[in-house]
């Protein structure tokens, strides 16, 4: 974890507040001087004083992740205003809902194929396997389409700048509908 000192540059917030970091700042251990952007987007939707607050009443092993989410949510404010993190989240639940189709599909072909061969000869794939072939067709392509690369062994992280090209209804994943 990054942090700041005397000797250093300030962290982000205090060089972003222009006040001088001092050893115990609140701030240093999560917001590094390398990320600017990163305070900023979340000071300008919570606030450095509410952070502030938030970060001295949590436990010190709890605040990374309260940073973690702050920031996420902070991101996805200033993307989408209205929705924030619910349109990634409505996203990637309709997403869900068309890979399910998708493997119903798949596995009532795969069930079709299966019945119309030879039925004296022994089955192709038993009935376990059948499921175990959807579930590991399932989980590669909601993988693939989350950004996991099965061939480079590395992650993309998913682009949610991209939503509006693959939602037709354009509001970022929102839509409109109630979640």
């Amino acid at each position: 974890m990054a942090s700041s000192s005397c000797y250093n540059s300030p962290c982000a917030a205090c060089k972003f507040l222009r006040r001088k970091c001092l050893p115990g700042c609140i701030f240093a251990p999560y917001f590094p001087p390398e990320e600017p952007h990163k305070f900023a987007n979340v000071h300008k939707i919570f606030g450095a004083s509410n952070v502030s607050k938030l970060l001295n009443e949590l436990l010190p092993h709890q605040r990374e992740d309260a940073v973690n989410t702050l920031a996420y949510e902070a991101e996805a404010r200033v993307r989408d205003p209205v929705y924030g993190c619910v349109s990634a989240i409505t996203f990637l639940q309709r997403q869900v809902e068309r890979l399910q189709k998708e493997l119903d599909a798949a596995n009532a072909d795969l069930m079709r194929y299966a019945s119309g061969n030879d039925m004296s000869s022994a089955p192709l794939i038993g009935p376990h396997h059948q499921q175990e072939i959807g579930s590991t067709l399932h989980n590669m392509a909601l993988s693939r389409r989350m950004g996991y690369d099965h061939h480079g062994g590395g992650y993309f992280p998913y682009s949610p700048s991209s939503w509006n090209d693959q939602n037709p209804s354009g509001g970022g994943g929102g839509g409109g509908e109630n979640v």
